[in-house]
């Protein structure tokens, strides 16, 4: 039935797609006490500011886009490459993506829960090889067509272990892209504790490290959707400059702070983002 389901949602027009992800949206912050508990916190640690109209709209938009994120993605993955990549409709920031590739740069792009960061990838792989870290969904019939839908021509698919952590060295040495979700909590041993929004985040050190390396630079893509189904924009922008005494770690989460305030309405409010790993040291 999931299948099929997938495969009939697919066909659909995007705006009704986008319609349905927000009746899930709600259907969604209804039914589960923790998703709201999740909302709510994680917007009032953000501080959006804004008079009280203002944080109902971000609310709001919040709650319709997480239900839209899992409602486009029959779309992104199951329709041909072409048709995906043509529902960007606009791109801004390209010229840095072109002028790594003319230095004969390796591009490490940061995508957080924030927009549709399916598709950026996506685009991505239409003009130059892409490896992405992947971890294998918990509903185990969606996995082929995870797979399939973001192994497209140009793109591998790189575990969330060492044996991954290698296929990106491999393929910044190569000079191509990866892509990483920058702000997914990382494992034990495997971030630090660093201010997100004024609060400890474990925050991965994977992306600073592999930023960080000679001859790479680090990208940001941000996947905007448009209101009514029309499609997305998509901006690529440089990593924010380093500040005297800030970790790198910290300088990754302050980025991610300045362009999710620009659109907060997007971000996945409702990911567990403070969450303390198993077998982590708490914050000090």
């Amino acid at each position: 039935m999931s299948r099929a389901l997938m495969r009939f949602a697919a066909c659909l027009p995007l705006v009704v797609l986008h319609a349905a992800g927000w009746l899930l949206g709600w259907l969604m912050y209804l039914v589960s006490p923790r998703y709201r508990s999740h909302l709510a916190e994680n917007l009032a640690i953000a501080g959006l500011g804004g008079d009280a109209a203002v944080r109902r709209a971000v609310r709001r938009e919040a709650i319709a886009s997480a239900g839209c994120l899992l409602t486009e993605l029959p779309a992104l993955w199951l329709r041909p490459h072409a048709a995906v990549v043509e529902l960007v409709r606009e791109v801004t920031g390209w010229e840095l993506v072109t002028s790594a590739q003319a230095a004969g740069q390796g591009i490490v792009f940061l995508t957080p829960h924030h927009g549709c960061f399916e598709i950026s990838a996506q685009y991505g792989a239409a003009h130059f090889p892409m490896t992405i870290m992947y971890r294998p969904p918990k509903l185990a019939w969606l996995e082929p067509y995870m797979r399939a839908g973001r192994e497209r021509p140009g793109v591998r698919l790189a575990t969330a272990d060492r044996s991954g952590v290698r296929d990106l060295l491999a393929a910044l040495k190569r000079h191509e892209a990866i892509g990483i979700l920058p702000d997914q909590v990382p494992g034990k041993g495997e971030g630090e504790w660093a201010e997100f929004f004024g609060q400890p985040a474990y925050t991965m050190t994977l992306a600073p490290r592999l930023a960080a390396r000679d001859n790479v630079v680090c990208l940001v893509a941000f996947a905007r959707r448009l209101s009514w189904g029309r499609g997305y924009t998509l901006s690529i922008r440089a990593l924010g400059e380093a500040r005297a005494g800030e970790s790198e770690a910290r300088r990754l989460n302050r980025t991610l702070e300045d362009l999710i305030r620009e659109c907060p309405g997007q971000y996945l409010w409702g990911y567990n983002r403070y969450k303390t790993p198993a077998g982590a040291s708490d914050p000090e």
